[in-house]
C-alpha cells in the first residue's frame, strides 16, 4: 500500500506538472521518449494492481476455505485488466477533449495515493508526534470524488451552454 501510494503520488504529480508547465501543446507536439505500447501496458497493469490490492486482500479473506478460489480470483484480475485496456482509448479521447477532467482525475489519484499511504501507516501502527494514525473512512474519499465530479459536470454543462449562446 505504501509503495502504491507513493507511485500514485509521483505519477499524478508528474503528470499535473507536465500539463501545467509544458511549453508545447501536448496534442500537437510529439514527446521525446513518448509512450510506447509496452510502457502503456506496464503502467495500466501497475495502476490496476495498486487499485486492486485492497480488493484482492478482501477477496482472499472472503474466500478463505473455499476450494479453487485462487483461479477465480486470478481470472477476475485478468478480466479487469482486459476491461481497462478495452476502455483505455475511449476514455483517453474523452479526457483529451476535456482538459479540466484530466486535472480532476489526476487530483483524484493524488487523493487516493494519500489514502493508501495513510492506510499503510495505520496498518503498520505508525506513531506520529506520539499518536497513532487512525483509519480514514473510505466514505470520505467516495463523497469527495462524487462531489467534485458533480461540480465539474455542472461546470462543463455551463460552459457548453455559454458557448452555444455565443454562437447564436
Amino acid at each position: 500500500m505504501l509503495g502504491g501510494g507513493l507511485f500514485l503520488l509521483y505519477k499524478s504529480t508528474h503528470e499535473i506538472f507536465q500539463k501545467v508547465e509544458s511549453k508545447e501543446d501536448s496534442q500537437t507536439a510529439p514527446k521525446e521518449g513518448g509512450m510506447t505500447f509496452v510502457r502503456a501496458l506496464f503502467q495500466i497493469v501497475l495502476i490496476d494492481m495498486v487499485f486492486s490490492f485492497d480488493s484482492i486482500l478482501t477477496a482472499v479473506g472472503m474466500t478463505n476455505g473455499i476450494p479453487n478460489a485462487l483461479p477465480i480470483m486470478i481470472a477476475a484480475v485478468v478480466v479487469s485488466i482486459v476491461i481497462m485496456m478495452g476502455f483505455a482509448t475511449p476514455v483517453s479521447r474523452y479526457m483529451n477533449r476535456h482538459p479540466s477532467m484530466q486535472i480532476l482525475g489526476l487530483s483524484f489519484l493524488l487523493l487516493i495515493g494519500f489514502m493508501l499511504i495513510a492506510e499503510a501507516a495505520h496498518l503498520s501502527v505508525t506513531q506520529v508526534f506520539g499518536g497513532s494514525i487512525g483509519r480514514i473512512p473510505k466514505g470520505y474519499l467516495y463523497f469527495s470524488i462524487a462531489f467534485s465530479l458533480g461540480v465539474e459536470m455542472l461546470n462543463m454543462r455551463f460552459k457548453k451552454r455559454k458557448s452555444l449562446k455565443n454562437q447564436v
